[in-house]
């Protein structure tokens, strides 16, 4: 079993540590829905003892991460339907208020850096590792999100970010959705660019609500 990292920070305790770097490793895929949360197998790969390891465990159960199965134990919760509509729900408005924000405030700086974005995505996708890719789409709509010019409107998307990247990694495992994302990317910023921010809000909407259509197909493949 692989060794996970631990992302350790000087200012937090141990347990939020751990907390941490399982609930990134659960955002990512490393810990899969339904794998079991082995204390002491957790403990070894992450090199601390058992307490903070189970001290996080509750704070993911707290977030609803990872649920306790009578005579089993602790896992990664499984994803849902209801769970992930809601969370694609929230992002599909925010990421509306974003765009429509961008076409109005957005700086020649931020268009140029929703281009870079945008390049590395492609360059990405034509890769094909879905961790790199899930990252180069989380910034290609980070850089919309800071061309908003909005600083509470980016908090509120970081605060959600790592709830979206469980979904848009199980988004990006189907490689033959890459050209759509690749064009609809395209449309999006040529819409930033001509300013049109009424094509730009559709677009997103539409971007969102094929990543939720595909998603809930998944979901209820592994159902």
């Amino acid at each position: 079993m692989d060794k996970l990292e631990l992302n350790m920070n000087a200012y937090l305790p141990l347990r939020d540590v751990v907390f941490q770097t399982l609930r990134e490793a659960i955002f990512k895929g490393e810990l899969k829905p339904g794998e079991r949360l082995m204390e002491l197998q957790l403990a070894n790969r992450l090199g601390v003892s058992r307490t903070p390891i189970r001290e996080a465990i509750r704070m993911l159960e707290l977030e609803g991460l990872a649920v306790t199965v009578p005579r089993k134990g602790a896992e990664v919760a499984r994803m849902t339907e209801k769970d992930m509509e809601d969370v694609l729900q929230i992002r599909r408005a925010l990421d509306e208020l974003a765009v429509g924000l961008a076409c109005v405030n957005m700086a020649e700086e931020g268009l140029k850096k929703i281009y870079v974005a945008l390049k590395n995505f492609e360059k990405k996708a034509m890769d094909g590792n879905v961790k790199e890719v899930a990252q180069a789409d989380v910034e290609f709509h980070d850089a919309i999100y800071q061309a908003s010019n909005n600083p509470k409107l980016v908090n509120m998307l970081n605060n959600l970010r790592g709830q979206m990247f469980r979904y848009r990694v199980e988004y990006l495992k189907d490689r033959s959705i890459y050209p759509r994302l690749i064009g609809e990317h395209a449309k999006i910023y040529a819409g930033l660019k001509c300013q049109d921010r009424d094509t730009v809000v559709e677009i997103v909407r539409y971007h969102v609500m094929n990543q939720e259509i595909v998603i809930k197909n998944m979901i209820q493949e592994m159902g």
